[in-house]
This record gives C-alpha cells, structure tokens and sequence, in this order.
C-alpha cells in the first residue's frame, strides 16, 4: 500500500470520526474544513516531492553508502547539446544516466546511440514530456512509457528498467501505470536547477555545497551552461577523491529488462 493510500485512509477516518461525533455533540464545520486542508496539502506536497515515495517506491539516493561516490544523471536529451556533455564525461572517464524523452529520441536516434555506446546508461523519461502530464489517466501514462521504451530499444536493444518522472511529480495514475510496466522511479538528492538558473556558478556552486557520499545528481542536457557546470563539477569532485559510478552501481539496481 502507498503512502497516498495510508494517508487517505487516515483522513477518512478522520471524517468519520467527526461525522460520527455530531450526532452526539455540535461539530464546528471548520473542523471538516480544516481535516481536508491538511490531507490536500500533505497530498500535494507528496506529489511534486519526488522523494516522498507517496504515490510509488523512489530511489533519491544511497543513504547506505558510507564511500565517497555519487551518480549524475541528466534529464531532456538526447540533442546537440548532449555530445558535448559525453565529450566532458569521457575528459574524466565519468558515466552517467541519462533519462531521455521519446520525441527528441526520434530527431536524434543517433546521439542516443553514441551515448549508450560510450557506456552511459539509458533511461525512460516519457514520450512528450508535456506540462499536462499530471493529468494523463492510467491507460495514457502507460502509452507514454511504453513508446518510449520501445524508441530506446530500437536503438540501443535494450529496453529501460529506470523512469524519471516530468517535473519529479507523482500521481495516483503515475503510480498504477507502473505497477504494470515494472519501472523504477529513479530522483534525486541534489537538484541543479540548471533548467531554470543560467549562472553555471549559481548552479555550480548549489551543487558543490550539497554534495555527499551516495548523493544522485540532476543535471540536464538541454543548456549550453551545463556543459560548463559538469566540467567544474567533475574537476571539484576529483579533488575531493569523489568517485562518479552508475546508478546500478551506487543502487544495486539492474538499468535494463534484457
């Protein structure tokens, strides 16, 4: 059972309990009111924190893992851009996993082949990667991870067992679809917010301050300024004796399904 069906299953107790009360003695209506304020705040804070595991098991890091070594993963690609982060990645014999999107998949099927080619993992990050994802039933959300899987198999011959959701939100439909497709939800610990800032020492500097043994980073493949905060990241790391592994290594997880 997930945290969003233990939760649920609290607050409706709740509910019951006050309904049950007034037959018995005068309940205020701002006891209801104030009961389904915090169940639909803790939901929502649930949903758009990725490592809350609420609507299904995440994987944000290895809080086990006593040596000093982290995973970075990128999101968005596969595009131009992304030659360019291989290029650092193999300056510093660094792998990565990238979670791709299946439509830039289709405009650049060959640099994803270069990118499983050089040994960096391949993971699922939806067909669209639409802004109304979140709103996607059961049946489309399964329509959006099995496309994808099948581009990336295509290409590579293996099909993904490591999905990223859009935006690390999570939904009630999120959660059934991969109980049927069997996919691994892979966050993070650290954040970049290189999607949004533009400052590689900004980004690079809010990397550098979080970074600790098991950690997963989120980097994306998609601007210019990433290219240069890898570089300073993976020249930083060095010097502190950090040492980049996969995300099977660093979780003990398989990537693939074949």
């Amino acid at each position: 059972m997930s945290r969003h069906h233990k939760t649920a299953l609290v607050f409706i107790f709740l509910l019951l309990v006050l309904t049950g009360l007034g037959f018995y003695i005068p309940i205020p209506i701002g006891y209801f009111v104030l009961v389904s304020v915090i169940w639909f705040a803790i939901s929502m804070y649930g949903s758009a924190y990725i490592g809350s595991g609420f609507h299904t098991k995440t994987y944000c890091s290895n809080p086990n893992e006593t040596q000093k070594k982290i995973a970075i993963t990128f999101d968005d690609g596969p595009s131009p851009i992304t030659l360019q982060i291989l290029d650092v990645l193999e300056k510093y014999n660094a792998k990565a996993t990238f979670f791709c999107i299946g439509k830039n998949i289709e405009q650049h099927p060959e640099i994803l082949k270069k990118t499983f080619d050089q040994g960096h993992l391949i993971g699922n990050h939806s067909y669209g990667h639409s802004p109304f994802i979140d709103f996607s039933n059961q049946s489309q959300f399964i329509a959006e991870l099995s496309q994808t899987d099948a581009l990336i198999e295509k290409v590579t011959g293996k099909k993904p067992s490591f999905f990223r959701p859009p935006y690390g939100v999570t939904t009630p439909s999120m959660g059934r679809a991969l109980k049927v497709s069997q996919h691994r939800v892979i966050g993070w610990n650290i954040r970049s917010f290189d999607g949004r800032l533009k400052s590689e020492s900004l980004i690079f500097n809010r990397i550098k301050n979080r970074i600790s043994a098991g950690s997963i980073i989120l980097l994306h493949d998609s601007g210019q300024h990433s290219v240069g905060v890898l570089e300073r990241l993976l020249q930083t790391l060095r010097e502190k004796n950090f040492e980049v592994v996969s995300l099977e290594q660093l979780l003990n997880l398989k990537a693939y399904e074949n």
